[in-house]
């Protein structure tokens, strides 16, 4: 049984390569495929930002193997600790003042700033890894503030992290069905350009990829520290 699905999933993966180097030979016409990307961009996708326009439009399928790698790490970290003993570490020294006065301003402002740095991919540098990475990064300040505050639901996170996933798989699998070029079809309305409710897909797929990023970071910090203790 397991040999047939290898065997099945391996005719696929031909299939997909076949498929790709028949429409575009590998390594031919590359300043072609830059200058599209570069002329055509605003145009296919409605993003400001051309990155973006490449990343979560022509290279879709890239950005969907970084977050599949991402989720894979999350998974291998926890089960690389269930096998590990679990061995005193000494106390924990007591935060100083400076650094729990801080927390307490600056936890808001970092979850803040990376809520805006992912729903503003699509118009400057950012996007939903930065925007999530920034958000984790609160939760790091968090427990180095306050040890023995409350840890993360991991149901929360995991629903979190699943929900996110999913929008952008299902929104790939539209696009495909719309009979699009490449694997993220923006098949909703690109708006007015170079503002915040634009660039179609975009500006929901990076939101999506922010919650589940940050939810999978801060995962793997809290589960470190469980550890840990």
């Amino acid at each position: 049984m397991k040999k047939g699905v290898s065997i099945i999933l391996l005719l696929i993966l031909l299939w997909g390569v076949v498929a790709a180097l028949s429409e575009m030979p590998f390594g031919k016409a590359k300043l072609e495929v830059a200058g599209h990307y570069t002329d055509y961009g605003k145009e296919d996708t409605g993003a400001a930002n051309i990155v973006t326009s490449v990343v979560l439009g022509y290279r879709g399928f890239d950005t969907l193997g970084e977050v599949t790698v991402l989720f894979l790490a999350c998974i291998g970290l926890a089960v690389v600790l269930s096998t590990l003993k679990k061995q005193g570490c000494g106390a924990r020294q007591t935060p100083s003042l400076i650094l729990n006065t801080g927390f307490r301003f600056l936890f808001p402002l970092i979850l803040l700033f990376g809520t805006y740095v992912f729903m503003h991919g699509h118009l400057s540098p950012g996007g939903g890894f930065q925007g999530g990475a920034v958000i984790a990064s609160g939760f790091v300040l968090m427990y180095l503030s306050v040890p023995k505050i409350k840890r993360l639901n991991h149901f929360v996170s995991t629903l979190f992290e699943s929900v996110g996933g999913l929008i952008f798989l299902v929104i790939g699998l539209i696009g495909l069905k719309l009979g699009s070029q490449y694997f993220l079809n923006n098949f909703l309305p690109n708006g007015e350009f170079n503002t915040l409710l634009s660039a179609g897909i975009i500006p929901v797929i990076y939101i999506a990829i922010g919650f589940k990023v940050g939810s999978e970071l801060s995962k793997i910090i809290d589960v470190l520290l469980e550890e840990s203790e």
